[in-house]
């Protein structure tokens, strides 16, 4: 018998409601959106890490994780997904402890922007209305998203990463059962 813990619940629902929270993250940069139906994976997996991985990952994206074998075998069973070695060759970085550098990721190219990686960057709490101040696409004045358990430096890091668009690194925070986005487009200001 394996010890292998299950997927989505509901393999169908689980993946579509997830989805349309990433995407609307993505459009509404520093908004938190809960996912309902995330998974538990192995630890130290968030429901929410765990929820996006098996949504956007699959046989033909390149994951690299920090989250130890159990957290890989179980990627590999439920999203069918390549597990890479390095992180610089990968399509989804899963970090839940200290990222590798933002600007050690795929960035792109000018030709395929869209062929960059996505940071899924595990965190302790998601907080709106406090933090920092997002501006840029998706926010109509500013917004102010709290993040704790950011790497220490990750608004100067973004900066330089944002100064490579259109090319760069997205990242998809994910704390408990919550996400929230921040497309490289959107400039971050502490306090």
């Amino acid at each position: 018998m394996s010890d292998l813990l299950p997927g989505f619940a509901d393999p169908v629902a689980g993946p579509q409601a997830t989805f349309r929270a990433v995407l609307e993250a993505m459009a509404r940069p520093g908004r938190v959106f809960r996912l309902p139906l995330a998974p538990s994976g192995p630890a130290p997996l968030s429901p929410a890490a765990a929820a996006v991985l098996l949504t956007l990952a699959d046989a033909e994206t390149p994951v690299w994780s920090d989250a130890g074998a159990a957290a890989a075998e179980w990627l590999r069973f439920h999203a069918g997904c390549p597990l890479v070695d390095g992180a610089s060759g990968a399509a989804f970085v899963l970090a839940t402890g200290t990222p590798p550098a933002l600007g050690t990721l795929e960035p792109g190219s000018d030709e395929e922007p869209h062929r960059s990686a996505t940071l899924v960057l595990q965190v302790a709490a998601l907080e709106e209305g406090a933090g920092w101040r997002l501006t840029g696409p998706g926010i109509e004045a500013a917004h102010r998203l709290r993040v704790t358990g950011a790497p220490d430096g990750f608004p100067a890091a973004w900066a330089a990463n944002r100064r490579r668009f259109p090319c760069g690194v997205d990242v998809v925070l994910c704390a408990g059962d919550r996400v929230a986005a921040l497309p490289r487009s959107v400039a971050i200001a502490e306090g």
